[in-house]
């Protein structure tokens, strides 16, 4: 990842788990990252890797090298307690915004509405289920 090269190595860690972190806060609405949520995740992250924006297109592919173990393990070390995860969720998120800020505002900026959409992605992974199976097939304004 030739953006990161001013990071450190731990800081690179960190932000790779970016996608994780907003995940798990997103399916943090009833306490728990479910298998649905957590597949959307996946799935996402895939996609991701070979269709976003050009210059993000590197750091999802080194994210989704491991995603579906450092969310497994990042959901495994949370609180159980649904207000002391978003605590802590909120405190790692905190920590890779101030490594984000290392890489210049257009770069965060394209991470930013990126990480929105993924957090609106995974937030909406149960309706999003529901609607293809009760309306299988794409109508705008109902399903898009």
């Amino acid at each position: 990842m030739e953006l990161f090269t001013n990071l450190s190595h731990e800081e690179q860690a960190q932000l790779l788990k970016f996608p994780a972190y907003i995940s798990l806060l997103a399916a943090n609405l009833d306490g728990e990252l479910d298998a649905v949520e957590k597949n959307a995740a996946i799935e996402l992250t895939h996609i991701r890797s070979y269709k976003s924006d050009e210059v993000l297109s590197g750091f999802y592919r080194e994210v989704e090298k491991n995603f579906e173990e450092t969310i497994t393990n990042i959901d495994a070390q949370l609180p159980q307690d649904k207000d002391a995860r978003e605590i802590e969720i909120m405190e790692n998120l905190g920590k890779i915004e101030l490594i984000l800020s290392k890489l210049g505002y257009s770069y965060s900026k394209k991470m930013h509405e990126s990480m929105r959409t993924f957090k609106n992605h995974v937030s909406n992974a149960h309706g999003n289920i529901l609607e293809r199976f009760v309306i299988p097939i794409p109508i705008k304004g109902i399903t898009e």
